[in-house]
């Protein structure tokens, strides 16, 4: 049998002729069948070697053949899953349509993209011509619906694409690099403005974070560090990276960057089951009535981005520069640093270089748990360099001795996805909520998008616990 599965094997991988056994074959038939001829023991010996020698060939051969065949499997089961399941690829509440937190502040989206219709001064033929002006290979539809994203970034969110605009000159180059790295559109990069609108610390309340808004999950598997210190979806290089990764193998799997862009939202699998029930069409456009609501308004959500990156002086938006966008150099480190004592002994502005380094939790740089990335302004190099270790010994009790590390561990941040859904009980009010869990009011009142703070009876509230 196991004989049997060799072959049969060697005929499904390398074809009719299968693989070159003629040494073995030879070497089998060179022995000399024991039972009919009388030999010394010299001969027996040789001959048992022989057949060791053989055997082990046939062992070898056949332990080669059933790896392969666990690995053709594993890829299949992995190809299977990836277009065929729900995958958890999705970002499941997309920032264009709810709303994040980033260094306190609140963005809402005030607007019902599936109903409202904005009107525009710019005719329907200059957004037609200007579409075409992008020269974009990720294909650039107009419709009603496009036109109403054209307009939401443009002009209806004016006042933060002035921001959005100062951020572009510090992420763009970055983006640039690392798209070109992985072959996939530059265009691409305006799917970070729809995700996060440039913020690298920006999370929803599904627990997405970073500038690509990576689930806990989806970071995960990409190889995005997430732990008590360090949460890398907030990393710039590496979150781009997995964000490039993921693009390119779903283009590899429907060979439309539109059907990728919209995977990117809602998943392979639900993308591949609106193909199936629009009978197999493969355009964005086609399978439009197919997709999750939110999905839908993704890709024109890419396009107005890109639309108003491209067009932002014709509407007298003003990049609003940020301190981030300057020249940075990249070092190693190997000890705990905490970003107060680099900005103490070099002279850097903390919060430039917590902006430049934004993944890690608490200002501080673990460095004695894994080797860990430091970007600096490039001004400070020499004053880096030149303080070598006294940077680590700096008020060392203050910023990294045992109290200070012990207070940072109690207050691991929240958002993360790792919530209880807290159903409200008759006698309930916010106050008391809050106090079970440990948390504020206005935490609650963050995480639920409550302006008051009046709740009712059987209303499920989402409370992020410490991780």
């Amino acid at each position: 049998m196991r004989m049997l599965t060799v072959i049969l094997f060697s005929f499904l991988v390398f074809g009719q002729e299968g693989p070159d056994f003629t040494g073995f074959v030879d070497k089998v038939k060179s022995i000399r069948p024991v039972w009919t001829v009388r030999r010394d023991n010299r001969e027996l010996k040789t001959d048992n070697e022989r057949l060791r020698s053989a055997l082990d060939s046939l062992r070898q051969s056949h332990d080669i053949a059933l790896s392969s065949i666990d690995s053709l499997k594993s890829v299949s089961d992995s190809i299977l899953q990836g277009i065929e399941g729900d995958v958890d690829f999705e970002l499941s509440d997309s920032l264009v349509h709810v709303w994040y937190v980033s260094q306190g502040q609140v963005f809402s989206m005030d607007y019902d993209m599936e109903t409202d219709r904005f009107s525009s001064d710019v005719s329907d033929e200059e957004f037609i011509r200007r579409l075409k002006a992008i020269n974009s290979p990720v294909p650039l539809a107009y419709n009603d619906i496009v036109k109403n994203y054209c307009i939401l970034y443009s002009e209806k969110f004016h006042g933060m694409m002035n921001n959005v605009m100062g951020l572009c000159e510090a992420y763009w180059p970055l983006f640039d690099e690392i798209f070109m790295h992985y072959g996939i559109p530059l265009e691409l990069k305006a799917l970070a403005i729809v995700e996060s609108h440039l913020k690298p610390t920006a999370y929803s309340r599904m627990g997405a974070k970073g500038l690509w808004q990576f689930m806990y999950q989806t970071g995960k598997s990409y190889g995005l560090r997430i732990d008590s210190w360090t949460d890398e979806r907030m990393d710039p290089v590496k979150s781009t990276e997995a964000a490039a990764k993921y693009l390119k193998e779903a283009y590899s799997v429907f060979g439309d960057w539109n059907l990728a862009i919209a995977s990117y939202n809602c998943g392979l699998g639900n993308v591949n089951k609106a193909i199936r029930r629009s009978g197999g069409k493969r355009d964005f456009w086609q399978i439009y009535d197919y997709l999750p609501r939110e999905t839908r308004g993704y890709v024109p959500a890419f396009t107005g981005a890109l639309y108003a990156t491209h067009y932002y002086k014709e509407y007298g938006i003003t990049p609003v520069h940020k301190p981030i966008a300057v020249p940075v150099d990249t070092f190693i480190i190997r000890k705990n640093l905490h970003i107060a004592q680099i900005a103490s002994v070099t002279g850097a502005d903390s919060a430039t270089v917590a902006g430049l380094n934004p993944q890690y939790y608490h200002g501080m740089i673990p460095g004695n748990d894994y080797q860990c990335v430091l970007r600096l302004p490039m001004e400070y190099t020499n004053a880096f360099i030149d303080a070598g270790d006294s940077l680590y010994v700096y008020e060392y009790e203050k910023y990294l001795g045992e109290a200070a590390v012990k207070k940072m561990k109690e207050s691991s941040p929240y958002g993360s996805g790792n919530y209880v859904v807290y159903k409200v009980k008759s006698g309930d009010v916010l106050g008391k909520i809050a106090r079970r869990y440990g948390v504020s009011v206005s935490q609650i009142k963050m995480w639920n998008n409550i302006h008051s703070n009046t709740i009712r009876i059987g209303q499920k509230l989402k409370i992020y616990r410490k991780r």
